[in-house]
Protein backbone atom coordinates (compact mmCIF):
# COMPACT_ATOMS: atom_id res chain seq x y z
CA UNK A 1 0.00 0.00 0.00
CA UNK A 2 1.57 3.29 -1.08
CA UNK A 3 1.63 6.59 0.81
CA UNK A 4 1.23 9.98 -0.87
CA UNK A 5 4.31 11.20 1.04
CA UNK A 6 6.41 8.18 0.14
CA UNK A 7 9.82 8.66 -1.36
CA UNK A 8 10.54 6.84 -4.64
CA UNK A 9 13.37 4.93 -2.93
CA UNK A 10 11.03 3.69 -0.21
CA UNK A 11 8.38 2.59 -2.68
CA UNK A 12 10.93 0.80 -4.86
CA UNK A 13 12.21 -1.05 -1.80
CA UNK A 14 8.75 -2.55 -1.28
CA UNK A 15 8.44 -1.29 2.27
CA UNK A 16 5.19 -1.35 4.24
CA UNK A 17 3.24 1.88 4.56
CA UNK A 18 4.56 2.71 8.04
CA UNK A 19 8.22 2.37 7.11
CA UNK A 20 7.50 4.29 3.92
CA UNK A 21 5.95 7.10 5.97
CA UNK A 22 8.85 7.16 8.42
CA UNK A 23 11.37 7.47 5.61
CA UNK A 24 9.29 10.23 3.99
CA UNK A 25 9.13 12.15 7.27
CA UNK A 26 12.86 11.87 7.75
CA UNK A 27 13.55 12.95 4.18
CA UNK A 28 11.33 15.99 4.76
CA UNK A 29 13.18 16.85 7.97
CA UNK A 30 10.12 16.29 10.14
CA UNK A 31 10.98 15.89 13.85
CA UNK A 32 14.50 17.04 12.88
CA UNK A 33 15.04 13.63 11.32
CA UNK A 34 14.57 11.82 14.64
CA UNK A 35 12.78 8.51 15.07
CA UNK A 36 11.46 7.68 18.53
CA UNK A 37 8.72 5.09 19.09
CA UNK A 38 7.28 3.45 22.18
CA UNK A 39 5.58 0.23 23.21
CA UNK A 40 2.87 1.29 25.69
CA UNK A 41 1.03 -1.68 27.23
CA UNK A 42 -1.48 -1.30 30.04
CA UNK A 43 -0.34 -3.48 32.98
CA UNK A 44 -3.76 -5.08 33.44
CA UNK A 45 -3.08 -8.47 31.87
CA UNK A 46 -0.48 -10.57 30.12
CA UNK A 47 0.77 -9.80 26.62
CA UNK A 48 -0.56 -11.90 23.72
CA UNK A 49 0.03 -12.53 20.02
CA UNK A 50 -1.37 -9.14 19.06
CA UNK A 51 1.19 -7.43 21.27
CA UNK A 52 3.95 -9.41 19.55
CA UNK A 53 3.09 -7.60 16.31
CA UNK A 54 3.32 -4.22 18.07
CA UNK A 55 6.59 -5.12 19.81
CA UNK A 56 8.04 -6.31 16.51
CA UNK A 57 6.98 -3.08 14.81
CA UNK A 58 7.91 -0.47 17.42
CA UNK A 59 11.25 -1.93 18.45
CA UNK A 60 11.93 -3.12 14.90
CA UNK A 61 11.66 0.24 13.12
CA UNK A 62 13.69 1.92 15.85
CA UNK A 63 16.45 -0.65 15.42
CA UNK A 64 16.33 -0.55 11.61
CA UNK A 65 16.58 3.24 11.31
CA UNK A 66 18.85 4.06 14.23
CA UNK A 67 16.07 5.40 16.43
CA UNK A 68 14.90 4.76 19.97
CA UNK A 69 11.98 2.86 21.47
CA UNK A 70 10.66 3.33 24.99
CA UNK A 71 8.85 0.81 27.14
CA UNK A 72 6.02 2.68 28.81
CA UNK A 73 3.34 1.32 31.08
CA UNK A 74 0.08 3.23 30.65
CA UNK A 75 -1.00 2.59 34.22
CA UNK A 76 -4.06 4.82 34.76
CA UNK A 77 -6.53 2.28 36.20
CA UNK A 78 -5.53 1.14 39.72
CA UNK A 79 -8.46 -1.28 39.95
CA UNK A 80 -7.08 -3.56 37.22
CA UNK A 81 -3.32 -3.10 37.31
CA UNK A 82 -0.70 -5.02 39.22
CA UNK A 83 3.07 -5.37 39.48
CA UNK A 84 2.61 -9.01 38.43
CA UNK A 85 1.63 -7.77 34.99
CA UNK A 86 4.48 -5.28 34.89
CA UNK A 87 7.02 -8.03 35.59
CA UNK A 88 5.51 -10.36 32.99
CA UNK A 89 5.48 -7.62 30.34
CA UNK A 90 9.15 -6.88 30.88
CA UNK A 91 9.98 -10.57 30.54
CA UNK A 92 7.92 -10.97 27.37
CA UNK A 93 9.38 -7.90 25.66
CA UNK A 94 12.93 -9.03 26.44
CA UNK A 95 12.10 -12.54 25.19
CA UNK A 96 11.02 -11.11 21.83
CA UNK A 97 14.21 -9.11 21.55
CA UNK A 98 12.89 -5.69 22.56
CA UNK A 99 15.59 -3.50 24.11
CA UNK A 100 14.39 -0.26 25.67
CA UNK A 101 17.95 0.61 26.78
CA UNK A 102 16.87 1.72 30.23
CA UNK A 103 14.05 3.94 28.96
CA UNK A 104 11.31 2.42 31.10
CA UNK A 105 8.55 4.88 31.90
CA UNK A 106 5.11 4.88 33.48
CA UNK A 107 2.18 7.18 32.84
CA UNK A 108 1.99 7.42 36.62
CA UNK A 109 5.38 9.19 36.43
CA UNK A 110 3.45 12.06 34.85
CA UNK A 111 0.44 12.28 37.17
CA UNK A 112 1.51 15.70 38.50
CA UNK A 113 2.03 17.04 34.99
CA UNK A 114 -1.24 15.55 33.80
CA UNK A 115 -3.10 17.20 36.64
CA UNK A 116 -1.49 20.54 35.81
CA UNK A 117 -2.49 20.14 32.17
CA UNK A 118 -6.07 19.41 33.24
CA UNK A 119 -6.18 22.63 35.22
CA UNK A 120 -4.75 24.44 32.19
CA UNK A 121 -7.68 23.20 30.07
CA UNK A 122 -10.16 24.29 32.74
CA UNK A 123 -8.66 27.78 32.88
CA UNK A 124 -8.81 27.99 29.08
CA UNK A 125 -12.51 27.13 29.18
CA UNK A 126 -11.86 23.81 27.44
CA UNK A 127 -12.80 21.45 30.29
CA UNK A 128 -15.50 21.33 32.93
CA UNK A 129 -16.59 19.25 35.91
CA UNK A 130 -19.74 17.27 35.18
CA UNK A 131 -21.81 16.08 38.14
CA UNK A 132 -24.06 13.85 36.03
CA UNK A 133 -24.22 10.13 36.67
CA UNK A 134 -22.55 7.74 34.25
CA UNK A 135 -25.99 6.72 32.95
CA UNK A 136 -26.98 10.34 32.33
CA UNK A 137 -23.75 11.06 30.47
CA UNK A 138 -24.27 7.99 28.33
CA UNK A 139 -27.87 8.91 27.54
CA UNK A 140 -26.89 12.43 26.44
CA UNK A 141 -24.05 11.31 24.18
CA UNK A 142 -26.34 10.68 21.22
CA UNK A 143 -25.89 8.17 18.40
CA UNK A 144 -24.21 7.96 15.02
CA UNK A 145 -27.26 9.64 13.48
CA UNK A 146 -28.33 11.94 16.33
CA UNK A 147 -26.24 14.65 18.01
CA UNK A 148 -25.58 14.59 21.71
CA UNK A 149 -27.14 16.89 24.31
CA UNK A 150 -25.14 19.35 26.37
CA UNK A 151 -24.71 18.52 30.03
CA UNK A 152 -26.54 20.91 32.37
CA UNK A 153 -23.14 21.46 34.03
CA UNK A 154 -21.32 22.33 30.80
CA UNK A 155 -21.37 26.09 31.36
CA UNK A 156 -20.06 26.19 34.90
CA UNK A 157 -17.63 29.03 35.46
CA UNK A 158 -13.89 28.51 35.36
CA UNK A 159 -13.74 29.31 39.07
CA UNK A 160 -16.41 26.73 39.98
CA UNK A 161 -14.77 24.07 37.80
CA UNK A 162 -11.36 24.70 39.35
CA UNK A 163 -12.79 24.57 42.85
CA UNK A 164 -14.64 21.30 42.21
CA UNK A 165 -11.66 19.71 40.46
CA UNK A 166 -9.32 20.60 43.30
CA UNK A 167 -11.80 19.23 45.81
CA UNK A 168 -12.03 16.05 43.73
CA UNK A 169 -8.24 15.79 44.02
CA UNK A 170 -8.47 16.40 47.77
CA UNK A 171 -10.77 13.40 48.17
CA UNK A 172 -13.93 15.25 49.23
CA UNK A 173 -16.24 13.30 46.92
CA UNK A 174 -17.09 9.60 46.51
CA UNK A 175 -16.46 7.61 43.36
CA UNK A 176 -18.78 8.62 40.54
CA UNK A 177 -19.84 11.96 42.05
CA UNK A 178 -18.07 14.03 39.38
CA UNK A 179 -15.91 13.65 36.30
CA UNK A 180 -13.81 16.14 34.37
CA UNK A 181 -14.81 16.36 30.71
CA UNK A 182 -13.27 18.13 27.74
CA UNK A 183 -15.53 20.83 26.26
CA UNK A 184 -15.42 20.09 22.54
CA UNK A 185 -18.60 19.48 20.50
CA UNK A 186 -21.62 17.41 21.48
CA UNK A 187 -22.77 17.44 17.84
CA UNK A 188 -19.48 16.11 16.43
CA UNK A 189 -19.92 13.27 13.91
CA UNK A 190 -17.08 11.56 15.80
CA UNK A 191 -18.62 10.29 19.05
CA UNK A 192 -15.17 10.32 20.66
CA UNK A 193 -15.20 14.13 20.43
CA UNK A 194 -18.50 14.58 22.27
CA UNK A 195 -17.02 15.98 25.46
CA UNK A 196 -14.96 12.93 26.44
CA UNK A 197 -14.13 12.23 30.07
CA UNK A 198 -10.60 13.24 31.09
CA UNK A 199 -10.59 12.39 34.83
CA UNK A 200 -12.69 10.26 37.18
CA UNK A 201 -12.75 9.79 40.94
CA UNK A 202 -11.40 6.45 42.05
CA UNK A 203 -10.52 5.86 45.69
CA UNK A 204 -8.11 2.99 45.05
CA UNK A 205 -4.48 2.25 45.80
CA UNK A 206 -2.21 2.48 42.79
CA UNK A 207 0.55 -0.10 42.36
CA UNK A 208 3.18 2.66 42.18
CA UNK A 209 1.75 5.84 43.69
CA UNK A 210 -0.10 4.19 46.55
CA UNK A 211 -2.87 6.38 47.96
CA UNK A 212 -1.44 9.72 46.84
CA UNK A 213 -4.18 10.12 44.25
CA UNK A 214 -7.92 9.54 44.34
CA UNK A 215 -8.55 10.92 40.86
CA UNK A 216 -7.05 9.23 37.83
CA UNK A 217 -6.73 10.42 34.22
CA UNK A 218 -8.44 8.54 31.41
CA UNK A 219 -6.36 6.61 28.90
CA UNK A 220 -7.05 8.93 25.93
CA UNK A 221 -5.98 11.99 27.91
CA UNK A 222 -2.93 10.29 29.38
CA UNK A 223 -1.64 8.52 26.30
CA UNK A 224 -1.16 11.52 24.02
CA UNK A 225 0.41 13.65 26.77
CA UNK A 226 2.79 10.81 27.73
CA UNK A 227 3.85 10.55 24.07
CA UNK A 228 4.36 14.32 24.01
CA UNK A 229 6.40 14.41 27.23
CA UNK A 230 8.67 11.64 25.92
CA UNK A 231 9.02 13.42 22.56
CA UNK A 232 7.83 10.40 20.61
CA UNK A 233 7.91 11.03 16.87
CA UNK A 234 5.62 8.27 15.58
CA UNK A 235 2.84 6.94 17.79
CA UNK A 236 2.08 3.59 16.17
CA UNK A 237 -1.18 2.00 17.27
CA UNK A 238 -3.91 -0.32 16.00
CA UNK A 239 -6.95 0.70 13.96
CA UNK A 240 -9.25 0.73 16.98
CA UNK A 241 -7.61 4.07 17.86
CA UNK A 242 -8.23 5.66 14.46
CA UNK A 243 -11.28 7.58 15.68
CA UNK A 244 -9.33 8.61 18.78
CA UNK A 245 -6.65 10.30 16.69
CA UNK A 246 -8.80 13.44 16.47
CA UNK A 247 -8.92 13.62 20.27
CA UNK A 248 -5.19 12.84 20.49
CA UNK A 249 -4.45 15.86 18.31
CA UNK A 250 -7.08 18.09 19.98
CA UNK A 251 -5.67 17.62 23.48
CA UNK A 252 -2.11 18.42 22.45
CA UNK A 253 -3.16 21.37 20.32
CA UNK A 254 -5.34 22.75 23.12
CA UNK A 255 -2.36 22.55 25.47
CA UNK A 256 0.08 23.96 22.94
CA UNK A 257 2.20 20.87 23.47
CA UNK A 258 4.60 19.00 21.20
CA UNK A 259 2.59 16.69 18.94
CA UNK A 260 3.76 13.29 17.65
CA UNK A 261 2.32 11.72 14.52
CA UNK A 262 -0.19 8.94 15.24
CA UNK A 263 -0.35 6.21 12.57
CA UNK A 264 -2.73 3.26 12.76
CA UNK A 265 -2.23 -0.26 11.46
CA UNK A 266 -4.50 -3.31 11.41
CA UNK A 267 -4.58 -5.31 14.60
CA UNK A 268 -3.80 -9.02 14.51
CA UNK A 269 -6.61 -11.57 14.42
CA UNK A 270 -5.83 -15.29 14.31
CA UNK A 271 -8.19 -18.20 13.70
CA UNK A 272 -9.17 -20.56 16.53
CA UNK A 273 -8.29 -18.08 19.26
CA UNK A 274 -9.33 -14.88 21.01
CA UNK A 275 -7.08 -11.89 21.63
CA UNK A 276 -9.47 -9.78 23.66
CA UNK A 277 -7.92 -9.14 27.06
CA UNK A 278 -11.39 -9.27 28.61
CA UNK A 279 -12.00 -12.73 27.16
CA UNK A 280 -8.57 -13.98 28.14
CA UNK A 281 -9.19 -12.86 31.72
CA UNK A 282 -12.52 -14.70 31.62
CA UNK A 283 -10.84 -17.91 30.45
CA UNK A 284 -8.43 -17.72 33.38
CA UNK A 285 -10.92 -16.72 36.07
CA UNK A 286 -13.54 -19.29 35.07
CA UNK A 287 -10.96 -22.09 35.01
CA UNK A 288 -11.22 -22.96 31.32
CA UNK A 289 -7.40 -22.94 31.25
CA UNK A 290 -4.72 -23.49 33.88
CA UNK A 291 -3.57 -19.89 34.07
CA UNK A 292 -2.16 -17.12 31.91
CA UNK A 293 0.75 -19.33 30.82
CA UNK A 294 -1.39 -22.32 29.87
CA UNK A 295 0.15 -23.49 26.57
CA UNK A 296 -3.27 -23.28 24.91
CA UNK A 297 -3.43 -19.55 25.57
CA UNK A 298 -2.31 -17.03 22.91
CA UNK A 299 -0.38 -15.16 25.61
CA UNK A 300 3.33 -14.78 25.00
CA UNK A 301 4.11 -16.63 28.24
CA UNK A 302 1.74 -19.43 27.17
CA UNK A 303 3.36 -19.69 23.74
CA UNK A 304 6.81 -19.67 25.35
CA UNK A 305 5.82 -22.46 27.73
CA UNK A 306 4.45 -24.43 24.80
CA UNK A 307 7.86 -24.19 23.16
CA UNK A 308 7.21 -21.57 20.48
CA UNK A 309 10.58 -19.89 19.80
CA UNK A 310 10.81 -16.11 19.85
CA UNK A 311 12.49 -16.30 16.45
CA UNK A 312 9.43 -18.06 15.03
CA UNK A 313 7.13 -15.33 16.38
CA UNK A 314 9.32 -12.66 14.80
CA UNK A 315 9.24 -14.55 11.50
CA UNK A 316 5.45 -14.83 11.79
CA UNK A 317 5.08 -11.07 12.30
CA UNK A 318 7.37 -10.41 9.35
CA UNK A 319 5.35 -12.73 7.09
CA UNK A 320 1.94 -11.27 7.91
CA UNK A 321 3.26 -7.75 7.37
CA UNK A 322 1.40 -4.52 8.02
CA UNK A 323 -1.85 -3.35 6.50
CA UNK A 324 -4.48 -0.69 7.07
CA UNK A 325 -7.43 -3.09 6.79
CA UNK A 326 -8.30 -5.68 9.42
CA UNK A 327 -7.95 -9.31 8.36
CA UNK A 328 -7.64 -12.72 9.98
CA UNK A 329 -4.51 -14.86 9.73
CA UNK A 330 -4.84 -18.63 9.75
CA UNK A 331 -3.15 -20.20 12.77
CA UNK A 332 -1.41 -22.62 10.40
CA UNK A 333 0.89 -19.77 9.34
CA UNK A 334 2.22 -19.54 12.88
CA UNK A 335 2.61 -23.32 12.96
CA UNK A 336 4.58 -23.11 9.70
CA UNK A 337 6.96 -20.53 11.15
CA UNK A 338 7.42 -22.64 14.29
CA UNK A 339 8.17 -25.79 12.27
CA UNK A 340 10.56 -23.90 10.01
CA UNK A 341 12.64 -22.68 12.94
CA UNK A 342 12.55 -25.86 15.01
CA UNK A 343 13.38 -28.01 11.98
CA UNK A 344 16.65 -26.11 11.71
CA UNK A 345 17.44 -25.91 15.43
CA UNK A 346 15.74 -28.65 17.50
CA UNK A 347 17.73 -31.86 18.09
CA UNK A 348 16.13 -35.13 16.92
CA UNK A 349 15.44 -37.76 19.53
CA UNK A 350 13.21 -40.83 19.78
CA UNK A 351 10.02 -41.22 21.77
CA UNK A 352 7.05 -43.58 21.57
CA UNK A 353 3.71 -42.13 22.63
CA UNK A 354 1.31 -44.98 21.88
CA UNK A 355 3.42 -48.07 22.48
CA UNK A 356 3.16 -51.67 21.48
CA UNK A 357 5.90 -54.04 22.63
CA UNK A 358 8.22 -55.72 20.14
CA UNK A 359 10.11 -58.82 21.25
CA UNK A 360 13.07 -59.74 19.02
CA UNK A 361 13.06 -63.49 19.53
CA UNK A 362 16.50 -64.19 18.05
CA UNK A 363 18.26 -61.36 19.91
CA UNK A 364 20.29 -62.57 22.93
CA UNK A 365 18.51 -62.12 26.23
CA UNK A 366 20.22 -59.66 28.55
CA UNK A 367 22.33 -58.15 25.80
CA UNK A 368 22.41 -54.36 25.37
CA UNK A 369 24.04 -52.48 22.51
CA UNK A 370 24.58 -48.75 22.37
CA UNK A 371 24.16 -46.92 19.10
CA UNK A 372 25.65 -43.51 18.46
CA UNK A 373 22.88 -41.41 16.92
CA UNK A 374 23.29 -37.86 15.57
CA UNK A 375 21.06 -35.08 16.82
CA UNK A 376 20.83 -33.91 13.21
CA UNK A 377 21.44 -36.45 10.42
CA UNK A 378 22.35 -33.61 8.05
CA UNK A 379 24.77 -31.80 10.37
CA UNK A 380 27.24 -33.92 12.32
CA UNK A 381 28.64 -30.82 14.04
CA UNK A 382 25.54 -30.68 16.25
CA UNK A 383 26.72 -33.77 18.10
CA UNK A 384 25.24 -37.14 18.96
CA UNK A 385 24.12 -39.29 21.87
CA UNK A 386 24.28 -42.99 22.81
CA UNK A 387 20.94 -44.86 22.65
CA UNK A 388 20.53 -48.39 24.08
CA UNK A 389 19.10 -51.30 22.08
CA UNK A 390 17.81 -54.51 23.69
CA UNK A 391 15.65 -57.57 23.04
CA UNK A 392 12.39 -55.81 23.99
CA UNK A 393 11.45 -52.51 22.40
CA UNK A 394 8.51 -50.16 22.04
CA UNK A 395 7.28 -48.93 18.69
CA UNK A 396 4.24 -46.82 17.85
CA UNK A 397 1.02 -48.83 17.71
CA UNK A 398 0.09 -47.03 14.47
CA UNK A 399 3.23 -48.41 12.86
CA UNK A 400 1.67 -51.90 12.74
CA UNK A 401 -1.32 -53.20 10.81
CA UNK A 402 -2.64 -56.75 10.81
CA UNK A 403 -4.24 -56.15 7.43
CA UNK A 404 -2.30 -53.28 5.88
CA UNK A 405 -3.73 -51.10 3.09
CA UNK A 406 -1.87 -50.37 -0.14
CA UNK A 407 1.29 -48.27 0.21
CA UNK A 408 1.58 -49.07 3.93
CA UNK A 409 5.35 -49.39 4.30
CA UNK A 410 5.46 -49.98 8.02
CA UNK A 411 5.25 -53.22 9.98
CA UNK A 412 2.75 -55.99 9.28
CA UNK A 413 2.84 -59.82 9.44
CA UNK A 414 5.73 -61.01 7.28
CA UNK A 415 6.92 -57.48 6.48
CA UNK A 416 10.46 -56.24 7.02
CA UNK A 417 11.29 -52.72 8.23
CA UNK A 418 14.34 -50.81 9.38
CA UNK A 419 14.64 -49.71 13.01
CA UNK A 420 16.23 -46.27 12.93
CA UNK A 421 20.06 -46.54 13.18
CA UNK A 422 19.75 -50.14 14.47
CA UNK A 423 18.67 -53.29 12.55
CA UNK A 424 16.22 -54.70 10.05
CA UNK A 425 13.43 -56.65 11.71
CA UNK A 426 10.70 -58.89 10.29
CA UNK A 427 7.36 -59.48 12.01
CA UNK A 428 6.74 -63.19 12.56
CA UNK A 429 3.72 -63.10 14.86
CA UNK A 430 1.23 -60.69 16.46
CA UNK A 431 -0.11 -61.65 19.90
CA UNK A 432 -3.74 -60.59 20.41
CA UNK A 433 -5.90 -60.28 23.50
CA UNK A 434 -9.48 -61.62 23.81
CA UNK A 435 -10.82 -58.48 22.08
CA UNK A 436 -8.48 -58.81 19.14
CA UNK A 437 -6.15 -56.02 20.21
CA UNK A 438 -2.45 -56.41 19.53
CA UNK A 439 -0.52 -56.76 22.79
CA UNK A 440 2.87 -57.85 21.50
CA UNK A 441 4.77 -58.30 18.24
CA UNK A 442 7.29 -61.09 17.87
CA UNK A 443 9.97 -60.36 15.36
CA UNK A 444 13.37 -61.51 14.22
CA UNK A 445 16.31 -59.29 13.33
CA UNK A 446 19.11 -59.51 10.80
CA UNK A 447 22.43 -59.22 12.70
CA UNK A 448 24.18 -58.28 9.44
CA UNK A 449 22.11 -55.09 9.12
CA UNK A 450 23.67 -53.35 12.14
CA UNK A 451 23.35 -49.58 11.91
CA UNK A 452 20.27 -49.96 9.74
CA UNK A 453 22.33 -50.73 6.63
CA UNK A 454 21.32 -53.34 4.08
CA UNK A 455 23.92 -56.16 4.03
CA UNK A 456 23.04 -57.35 0.55
CA UNK A 457 21.50 -54.31 -1.11
CA UNK A 458 17.90 -55.39 -0.51
CA UNK A 459 15.37 -52.61 -0.38
CA UNK A 460 13.51 -51.88 2.85
CA UNK A 461 11.10 -48.98 2.44
CA UNK A 462 9.89 -48.47 6.01
CA UNK A 463 11.94 -46.96 8.82
CA UNK A 464 10.50 -46.85 12.34
CA UNK A 465 11.59 -45.08 15.49
CA UNK A 466 11.74 -47.08 18.74
CA UNK A 467 12.95 -47.09 22.34
CA UNK A 468 14.38 -49.88 24.42
CA UNK A 469 11.66 -51.03 26.85
CA UNK A 470 14.14 -51.67 29.67
CA UNK A 471 15.70 -48.23 29.35
CA UNK A 472 12.66 -46.17 28.37
CA UNK A 473 12.00 -43.03 30.39
CA UNK A 474 8.30 -42.69 31.25
CA UNK A 475 7.07 -39.15 30.68
CA UNK A 476 3.88 -37.18 31.00
CA UNK A 477 3.17 -35.88 27.51
CA UNK A 478 0.64 -33.09 27.06
CA UNK A 479 -0.88 -33.02 23.61
CA UNK A 480 -2.21 -29.54 22.96
CA UNK A 481 -4.60 -28.55 20.19
CA UNK A 482 -6.60 -25.42 19.34
CA UNK A 483 -8.46 -24.07 22.36
CA UNK A 484 -11.51 -23.34 20.20
CA UNK A 485 -13.31 -25.47 17.64
CA UNK A 486 -14.70 -22.47 15.75
CA UNK A 487 -12.51 -20.68 13.22
CA UNK A 488 -13.69 -17.39 14.74
CA UNK A 489 -14.77 -17.80 18.37
CA UNK A 490 -15.36 -14.03 18.47
CA UNK A 491 -18.27 -14.38 16.06
CA UNK A 492 -20.85 -16.55 17.83
CA UNK A 493 -24.63 -16.84 17.42
CA UNK A 494 -26.81 -14.57 19.50
CA UNK A 495 -27.44 -16.09 22.90
CA UNK A 496 -24.16 -18.03 22.82
CA UNK A 497 -20.86 -17.36 24.52
CA UNK A 498 -17.41 -17.76 23.00
CA UNK A 499 -16.72 -20.28 25.78
CA UNK A 500 -19.40 -22.56 24.27
CA UNK A 501 -16.93 -23.29 21.48
CA UNK A 502 -14.02 -24.43 23.63
CA UNK A 503 -12.48 -27.61 22.24
CA UNK A 504 -12.97 -30.42 24.79
CA UNK A 505 -9.89 -32.14 23.34
CA UNK A 506 -7.64 -29.09 23.45
CA UNK A 507 -5.51 -31.01 25.95
CA UNK A 508 -4.92 -34.75 26.18
CA UNK A 509 -2.43 -36.10 28.72
CA UNK A 510 -0.78 -39.43 27.99
CA UNK A 511 2.22 -41.41 29.18
CA UNK A 512 4.97 -41.68 26.60
CA UNK A 513 8.30 -43.45 26.62
CA UNK A 514 11.45 -41.52 25.79
CA UNK A 515 15.02 -42.48 25.05
CA UNK A 516 17.10 -42.11 28.23
CA UNK A 517 19.24 -39.25 26.87
CA UNK A 518 16.38 -36.91 27.81
CA UNK A 519 16.56 -37.70 31.52
CA UNK A 520 18.56 -34.57 32.37
CA UNK A 521 17.34 -32.27 29.62
CA UNK A 522 16.96 -28.63 30.73
CA UNK A 523 13.60 -26.97 31.24
CA UNK A 524 12.36 -25.26 28.11
CA UNK A 525 14.50 -27.27 25.69
CA UNK A 526 12.74 -28.02 22.41
CA UNK A 527 13.28 -31.34 20.64
CA UNK A 528 11.84 -33.17 17.72
CA UNK A 529 10.36 -36.54 18.60
CA UNK A 530 11.22 -38.20 15.33
CA UNK A 531 8.24 -38.81 13.06
CA UNK A 532 5.86 -37.32 15.67
CA UNK A 533 6.38 -33.61 16.21
CA UNK A 534 8.14 -30.92 18.20
CA UNK A 535 7.98 -30.95 22.00
CA UNK A 536 9.24 -28.77 24.83
CA UNK A 537 10.26 -29.82 28.34
CA UNK A 538 7.87 -28.25 30.83
CA UNK A 539 8.74 -26.73 34.19
CA UNK A 540 6.51 -29.32 35.90
CA UNK A 541 9.16 -31.98 35.19
CA UNK A 542 10.54 -33.88 38.15
CA UNK A 543 13.55 -36.21 38.48
CA UNK A 544 12.70 -39.46 36.71
CA UNK A 545 9.36 -38.09 35.47
CA UNK A 546 9.77 -35.45 32.78
CA UNK A 547 6.82 -33.53 31.35
CA UNK A 548 6.74 -32.55 27.68
CA UNK A 549 4.38 -30.19 25.90
CA UNK A 550 3.60 -30.68 22.24
CA UNK A 551 4.53 -27.48 20.43
CA UNK A 552 3.43 -28.45 16.94
CA UNK A 553 2.97 -31.61 14.93
CA UNK A 554 4.93 -32.68 11.90
CA UNK A 555 3.19 -32.74 8.56
CA UNK A 556 1.49 -36.13 8.58
CA UNK A 557 1.43 -37.33 4.97
CA UNK A 558 0.28 -40.79 6.04
CA UNK A 559 -2.80 -39.40 7.79
CA UNK A 560 -3.78 -37.68 4.55
CA UNK A 561 -3.16 -40.86 2.58
CA UNK A 562 -5.24 -42.97 4.98
CA UNK A 563 -8.17 -40.53 4.79
CA UNK A 564 -8.19 -40.85 1.01
CA UNK A 565 -8.49 -44.61 1.44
Amino acid sequence: MSDKNATPAAESAGLDFIRTRILADRAAGKFDGRLHTRFPPEPNGYLHLGHAKSIFLNFGVAREYGGKCNLRFDDTNPLKEDTEYVDSIREDVRWLGGDWEGREFYSSDYFDQLYAYAEQLIMAGKAYVDSSTAEEIRARRGTLTEPGVDSPYRNRSVEENLDLFRRMKAGEFPDGAHVLRAKIDMASPNLVMRDPTLYRIRHAEHHRTGNKWCIYPMYDFTHCISDSIEHITHSLCTLEFENNRELYDWVLEALGAYRPQQIEFARLSVTHTVLSKRKLIQLVREGHVRGWDDPRMPTLCGLRRRGVPAEALRAFCARIGLARADSTVDYSMLDFCVREHLNAHAPRVMAVLNPVKVVITNYPEGQVEWFDMPYDPEDASRGSRAVPFSRELYIERDDFRMDPPRKFFRLSPGAEVRLRYAYFITCQEAVLDADGNVTELRCTYDPASRGGNSPDGRRVRGTLHWVSAAHALPAEVRLYDHLFLADDPNDVPEGSSFTDFINPDSLRVITGYLEPSLAEAPEGQSVQFERIGYFCRDRDSRPGRPVYNRTVTLKDTWAKLEKKG
